[in-house]
């Protein structure tokens, strides 16, 4: 299945999707105030702290190209191990901290069928404390060759918006961009019963790069 973007060139950078209600009011306060500037000391003044944060928005919603890598469970996410649980059920539970610095464009960790997709309503504590597991969070279900997989975003203190890009009933294609949480949040990942983690705690992970799974 195509992505749900517009290609970009191999090896460049698209902003993200969902980014439009944070980005475009701070680039445009900031073009402003860079043109009073030429005339007003007041508006020079604004424009230093206007340019930084919209220069800082642009690189916050970066959405950059990825060559995806071949694997049974590649990462959902760009961030830090944070967890390795056993579950109950025999699952395993990879958490991924996404620190505001992360891309933070979900992609799909396997090939399949989005079987549904669910927003919690919750916290908004931050994504790295315990208490985060009360957090508003989307629950994805994938129906894929390895049965049902579970990914859940989890917004974080500053993030209060998750965006799902595609809806239940679609087929993704292992690495497709699925999903943006704005700023701090987290992504956990269940491996099925049996299929073990390659990755540790404290493990840098790459969206659509990094293998989760061991063979």
């Amino acid at each position: 299945m195509p992505d749900s973007q517009t290609p970009a060139p191999r090896g460049g950078v698209r902003l993200a999707r969902g980014a439009s209600p944070w980005l475009l009011p701070t680039v445009a306060t900031a073009a402003l105030s860079l043109a009073r500037a030429r005339t007003s000391g007041r508006w020079a003044a604004v424009a230093v702290p206007t340019t930084a944060l919209a220069a800082g928005m642009l690189w916050f919603f970066r959405d950059p190209e990825r060559e995806i890598t071949q694997g049974r469970v590649i990462s959902p996410a760009d961030g830090v191990v944070q967890s390795i649980m056993p579950w109950k059920d025999g699952r395993t539970r990879v958490a991924i901290f996404m620190s505001p610095l992360n891309v933070h464009v979900n992609r799909a960790p396997l090939s399949g069928t989005v079987t549904s997709v669910e927003h919690v309503p919750g916290g908004f504590v931050p994504a790295f404390n315990k208490e985060s597991e009360n957090n508003e969070r989307v629950v994805w279900h994938f129906d894929t060759e390895l049965g049902d997989i579970e990914m859940v975003q989890i917004a974080g203190a500053v993030a209060r918006r998750i965006v799902p890009y595609v809806p239940q009933g679609t087929k993704v294609e292992q690495g497709e961009r699925i999903g943006l949480i704005r700023f701090g949040s987290r992504v956990d990942i269940y491996l099925p019963e049996g299929v073990e983690a390659a990755v540790e705690v404290g493990q840098a992970t790459t969206a659509g790069v990094t293998r989760i799974d061991r063979d």
